[in-house]
């Protein structure tokens, strides 16, 4: 097994650089008629291989099935609780001051775990009461009192119920609106990012204020009904691949590792889940990093569906949602 990677977050925790994310779709329409058994089996395999970050929210209707199988784990004694970093977010519809505490108990009491080691806000804005993804329309969507919010997330790591907070697809502006205030900043930005879509320049601020950047569906998010092919078809990374005898997958993991970010990988392919792994011990050269930083920009689209809203939403266009990040 490889060694496990870190990168040392603001307060002093260390996070491994890739993750098991467990965004399963399946899961998160049905709310729990997926294949379970086949979801904790994938985890025990990603313990076994090595990987020590688990990325779930609120939102994915996983936490119990991590819970399930970290308990699992902790039994066997495949890891403890102190090897392994765990990673949930605030439910949209949660997104109110009064409801961050209950809302992170409610996900701790599903991981059966006494705290989490990071907790994100997942969007930067809040639901109406009582929606209930997937059943979310624009309409529903409505402005987050941040600053009441990040109040009770700071509460959330003085009660010790969390180690770390941080946010989840904010752009450079709405970070910065939130140091403003802020008595505890966060400590990671986790956002759409790959070789399609770099996010150079958030990065780059992410940067100036010692913020992780942490990249979810690094590879595109194919096999999901929003993702797409084309990070992995793309013919620079393929050519790339075969010159280091990787797998695509490989190399933009690999290439995301190496400028500085955390991966949340997702698979429940065995197979997928090893080769996913093995990023270590082999590094991309300067050739490599100059095709990859020439490849055409394109966001995935799928927020924007159904977080701008022309006509009364608290985003009115993409611009506003991404604050010209696109």
């Amino acid at each position: 097994m490889a060694e496990v990677v870190t990168v040392l977050l603001s307060n002093g925790v260390r996070m491994p650089v890739i993750g098991f994310g467990l965004a399963a779709e399946d899961v998160m329409i049905s709310k729990g008629s997926a294949p379970v058994d086949h979801i904790k089996a994938s985890v025990l395999t990603a313990i076994q291989v090595g990987y020590r970050t688990f990325d779930t929210a609120s939102a994915y209707f996983t936490e119990g099935i991590l819970g399930e199988s970290l308990k699992d784990a902790f039994e066997k004694g495949m890891v403890s609780r102190e090897d392994v970093f765990v990673t949930s977010k605030l439910f949209p519809g949660d997104s109110y001051p009064q409801d961050v505490i209950p809302a992170l108990r409610k996900s701790l009491e599903k991981l059966k775990l006494e705290y989490l080691d990071l907790y994100l806000i997942h969007i930067p804005a809040a639901l109406r009461k009582g929606v209930v993804y997937p059943h979310i329309t624009p309409d529903d969507v409505v402005a987050m009192d941040l600053q009441g919010v990040w109040r009770a997330m700071e509460q959330c790591v003085e009660l010790g119920l969390t180690k770390a907070i941080g946010v989840s697809n904010f752009s450079s502006k709405k970070i910065s609106d939130l140091l403003a205030f802020s008595r505890i900043p966060p400590a990671v930005n986790q956002v759409q990012m790959h070789p399609n879509w770099q996010q150079k320049k958030l990065r780059e601020y992410c940067k100036s204020v010692n913020i992780h950047v942490s990249a979810f569906s690094p590879l595109g998010g194919p096999g999901n009904s929003w993702g797409s092919n084309n990070v992995l078809d793309n013919p620079v990374i393929k050519e790339i691949a075969n010159k280091h005898f990787k797998t695509p997958a490989q190399v933009v993991l690999r290439w995301g590792i190496e400028n500085g970010v955390s991966v949340m990988t997702k698979s429940f392919n065995p197979t997928r889940i090893s080769e996913n792994f093995q990023v270590f011990n082999w590094k991309l050269d300067e050739e490599d990093h100059e095709k990859i930083n020439n490849i055409r920009q394109q966001r995935i689209e799928f927020m924007e569906k159904i977080f701008v809203n022309p006509i009364n939403g608290p985003f009115k266009t993409a611009e506003e949602l991404w604050d010209g990040e696109i």
